[in-house]
């Protein structure tokens, strides 16, 4: 299959389009990226590369990095860690209160605000050193010993984190946050703040498309079954409250973050970056996921 000849076909096309999405505004740092950039980064699992756009600019990955932390987590702790939050999609906002008082403080997946908070917080306690150490587990899995935090989106987000301060003290009051809550919050700031272009982020998550070992040298990060659930979650719960509408029109396991990046999995083929920062009203990349759509249409590459 010629990916590089349908990729471009797919990018002009959506290109042009006009899908009226705004940019990220609550997060001041956000608010001022340029709405234009639209880049796309395809990596497979037999070494071919290609991208198209903006694929080299660096971004904030936001939520997309949570896929990280879960799977940090899960290779440390394994099948304990849901003993404190749930696998089933929330059907609300990624960022409500409301189901953490109906199930008494456990979140209902990992990818919602209240889920990765618990999921830092395990982090804080299992790592020496939650921030340099994650930092290490980030680059290790991906090759790039460059990756990095940007301390200023991080500042940023602290300034407006009155929600995620919130959630963090609720669950706290059921008993599911074991740290101090400004600790967990700090690392969970940073966590949101990493910053890579498609390219790396494709790169990076390749592991989830190759059984979960790294492409490079075939290092294991998760084992068979914990790559199959952690691409199951991604499938479910990986786009907020759009994720069966994501699952409906792409079909691939993937992930969005507020910075309009998408990061998309075919296992056993391949792992495809999208970043076009203007968002629809459930908090997702319209190009991205309108790209990605077509993409597997013409590719006929859903795992469906």
């Amino acid at each position: 299959m010629n990916y590089g000849e349908i990729i471009t076909e797919v990018f002009n096309a959506v290109e042009v389009e006009n899908c009226g999405g705004q940019v990220s505004s609550y997060i001041p740092e956000l608010a001022g990226v340029n709405p234009k950039h639209f880049g796309v980064y395809l990596t497979t699992t037999d070494h071919f590369e290609f991208g198209i756009g903006s694929c080299y600019q660096k971004f904030s990955i936001q939520s997309v990095a949570k896929v990280l932390s879960l799977t940090l987590a899960f290779k440390m702790l394994g099948e304990k860690i849901w003993e404190r939050l749930g696998v089933e999609p929330s059907g609300t906002p990624f960022n409500s209160l409301v189901q953490l008082e109906t199930d008494g403080g456990i979140p209902r997946n990992p990818f919602i605000n209240a889920g990765a908070l618990v999921i830092c917080d395990i982090l804080v306690s299992q790592l020496k050193n939650p921030n340099l150490d994650f930092l290490q587990f980030i680059r290790e899995t991906s090759d790039n010993p460059t990756l990095n935090y940007s301390e200023t989106m991080a500042a940023s987000e602290k300034s407006v984190g009155y929600r995620n301060i919130a959630l963090c003290n609720f669950i706290k009051s059921f008993g599911n946050i074991k740290n101090h809550p400004g600790e967990v919050l700090d690392f969970y700031f940073r966590l949101c703040s990493i910053e890579m272009t498609c390219e790396e982020l494709s790169k990076t998550f390749l592991y989830l498309a190759n059984g979960g070992h790294r492409i490079s040298d075939n290092r294991q990060v998760l084992n068979a079954s914990q790559t199959k659930r952690v691409n199951a979650i991604m499938q479910t719960c990986g786009f907020y409250d759009e994720s069966g509408e994501f699952t409906f029109k792409v079909g691939l396991p993937g992930k969005s973050g507020i910075g309009g990046g998408i990061i998309a999995i075919h296992p056993g083929k391949y792992s495809i970056a999208v970043w076009s920062p203007g968002l629809n009203k459930k908090g997702n990349s319209c190009k991205g996921i309108k790209f990605l759509e077509l993409l597997t249409t013409k590719t006929k590459s859903s795992i469906f």
